[in-house]
């Protein structure tokens, strides 16, 4: 097989892995499931472990973070790959129903820093968990995927807003709530019974009552390829899906001959910060490490052995806007993966592993690009300094190039998903870093 034929493949796959996860609850359980066909088992961390010598495990926390690891040789330090699971969306509130002009609307709360303007007409699903009461008179829980389209959120027409193109902003209370269906002069609608009705089209046939949620709205567009030469990826969700799928990909590649204990985690709640239970910043990763290392002292010298590799997505050059980054650091994508630096610690990079990822890089015959934000602009940031503060350990923060960050559609490059695997896998398994 061709490396073309081969990149197409893990590309067919990747779109596949982005259509089945529309919340961090749906990716976690895609990511679960493909551990599993590699021999990974799941441990409840309320559960006593047994760990044996090179086995694989994983652990999930709210359903929405996990963290896969291989329990090798602690002498090697953790080689650890870090993503997020979740995505800038819009959440049902808890009592959403709004009934206007004999419309059905739900009330939706915006979830990190969306980029509202791409949501109006658009073909919307909905997905999430939901929390009820069984027919043993016990809380259960059960996902649910509408799959199919069922709400839109239409824009106003420009003949009523003359000045659209020019000065329409968006009041996030009043203007997006997305419309459901018709409703007769007198009627209502419950959204729980709307849930219980979904739970049992989905096999929950044991549901009495529908007592909480976690909903999100979604595109319902399938992910793509396009371009006049295939040359790009389309999506929704590509941050940060693309990197759990990289990581994930690069880990099952390597497990075969890795020596060095292998780490993946993908956590929930990057997009509003990580300071949660199942975030960057909380507790979940360094409380697994730790008892895989069996004691504080052993965490803390296979720490001073460990290298973090946190991929997220990074800004490519567009073409339209180019004045928006610094002239020497503007990625393009198709181009390789992207180092990310900030001198303020937004990024966790610093010389010595920026140079380690290169030295893989070139052992992969793979390109990388660096990213500085421009001086008189803001820089966001990732899950690499939280999660290197965290551990004391040695970081380094890359991406993929994309268009249209935290929009309701990404772009991506068609080959840079398919090279960073080969060098993350690189990471996974070489036996000794350059560092």
């Amino acid at each position: 097989m061709t490396s073309e034929q081969k990149q197409s493949l893990f590309n067919q796959d990747l779109i596949q892995f982005l259509n089945d996860s529309p919340t961090p609850y749906h990716a976690v359980k895609s990511i679960a499931e493909r551990l599993e066909q590699k021999g990974f088992k799941k441990l409840e961390e309320a559960d006593a472990w047994q760990l044996a010598d090179q086995g694989r495990y994983y652990v999930t926390r709210n359903d929405s973070s996990i963290v896969a690891f291989t329990n090798g040789n602690l002498d090697q330090g953790f080689r650890m790959v870090g993503a997020h699971t979740d995505s800038p969306c819009l959440k049902v509130k808890p009592k959403p129903e709004l009934n206007k002009q004999q419309y059905f609307q739900l009330g939706v709360e915006v979830y990190g820093g969306v980029l509202l303007n791409p949501w109006f007409d658009r073909d919307l699903s909905m997905a999430g968990r939901v929390q009820f009461l069984n027919d043993s008179g016990e809380l259960s829980s059960g996902f649910v995927n509408f799959k199919k389209a069922v709400a839109m959120i239409p824009s106003l027409a420009i003949h009523l807003d003359r000045e659209a193109n020019k000065s329409r902003s968006i009041n996030p209370q009043t203007d997006i709530p997305p419309v459901l269906c018709q409703l007769g002069k007198e009627e209502k609608k419950d959204f729980r019974s709307i849930l219980k009705a979904q739970l049992n089209a989905e096999g929950y046939d044991n549901v009495v009552e529908v007592l909480e949620y976690d909903i999100s709205f979604y595109d319902t567009q399938s992910a793509a390829v396009i371009g006049l030469n295939n040359e790009f990826i389309v999506s929704a969700r590509l941050d940060n899906l693309l990197s759990c799928y990289v990581g994930l990909d690069a880990m099952l590649k390597a497990v075969e001959s890795s020596i060095s204990p292998m780490v993946l985690v993908c956590n929930d709640h990057e997009e509003v910060g990580s300071q949660t239970a199942v975030g960057a910043q909380g507790p979940m990763l360094k409380s697994i490490l730790e008892r895989v290392c069996g004691s504080s002292e052993q965490l803390t010298r296979t720490m001073a052995r460990s290298v973090v590799i946190s991929t997220d997505n990074a800004h490519g050059v567009h073409p339209n806007f180019s004045d928006r980054h610094d002239g020497n650091h503007g990625p393009l994508l198709n181009k390789g993966a992207v180092i990310k630096v900030n001198a303020n610690q937004r990024y966790a990079t610093n010389d010595e592993t920026s140079a380690m990822f290169r030295i893989l890089c070139q052992a992969e015959k793979a390109q990388c690009q660096h990213f500085v934000t421009r001086t008189d602009m803001g820089c966001g940031s990732t899950i690499g300094p939280l999660t290197a503060g965290e551990l004391g350990v040695k970081a380094l923060d890359i991406g993929l190039p994309t268009f249209g960050m935290h929009s309701i559609r990404e772009t991506c490059g068609v080959r840079d998903a398919y090279e960073l695997t080969g060098v993350l896998s690189q990471f996974y398994s070489m036996n000794k870093l350059p560092l």
